[in-house]
C-alpha cells in the first residue's frame, strides 16, 4: 500500500497542477469553481458587477504579488495598510487585442518605531523578489507561456 500524496492537487503555494472549471449560466455569463469548491461569476461584458476576465487578470497578478509582500513584510510588523493596484491598456493592434503598459502599484504603511522601520526598509526588496522570482501570476506573462487550446 502507498502512502498517500501529501500536497492537494491544486491550490496553496506549492507546485503542482493548478485548475479551474467554468460552466456557462447564460450568454457572456459564467460560474468559475476552484477544486476547494470556491466559486464565483464572471463576465458581463462590463455590463454587470462580474468581474471581466481582463479585471481577473489584473487581479491574480495584484493578488499574487501582494501575497508574496504580505507574507514577507508582515512577520516584521503589522502592516496599518496594504493596498495594490493593477492596472493597463487594453490596445488593438496588427497582433490582435493584449494589455499593455501593466504596472502593479503597492501602497504599505507600517506603523511607527523599530518593527515599521525595518518593514518599510524591507518593502522595496519584498516587491522586487515577487517581480523577479515569486509570483507565478506575473512571471509566466514575463516569461511568456505556450497555451494549447482543445475542443472535447
Amino acid at each position: 500500500m502507498t502512502a498517500p500524496d501529501p500536497s492537494p492537487p491544486t491550490g496553496g503555494t506549492g507546485l503542482g497542477h493548478r485548475s479551474v472549471s467554468m460552466t456557462r449560466v447564460e450568454q457572456g455569463l459564467y460560474e468559475v469553481t476552484n477544486p476547494r469548491g470556491g466559486t464565483m461569476r464572471v463576465g458581463g461584458g462590463g455590463e454587470t458587477q462580474e468581474f471581466t476576465a481582463v479585471e481577473l487578470f489584473l487581479t491574480a497578478m495584484a493578488a499574487c504579488s501582494a501575497t508574496d509582500v504580505d507574507f514577507i513584510t508582515s512577520r516584521i510588523a503589522e502592516p496599518e495598510s496594504f493596498d495594490v493596484v493593477s492596472a493597463g491598456e487594453k490596445m488593438k493592434d496588427e497582433d490582435g487585442n493584449h494589455l499593455g503598459d501593466i504596472e502593479i502599484t503597492v501602497r504599505v504603511r507600517f506603523p511607527e518605531g523599530p518593527d515599521g522601520d525595518r518593514a518599510r526598509e524591507r518593502l522595496p526588496r519584498a516587491v522586487a523578489q515577487s517581480r523577479d522570482r515569486l509570483c507565478t501570476v506575473s512571471r509566466t506573462v514575463q516569461r511568456g507561456a505556450e497555451i494549447a487550446y482543445r475542443v472535447d
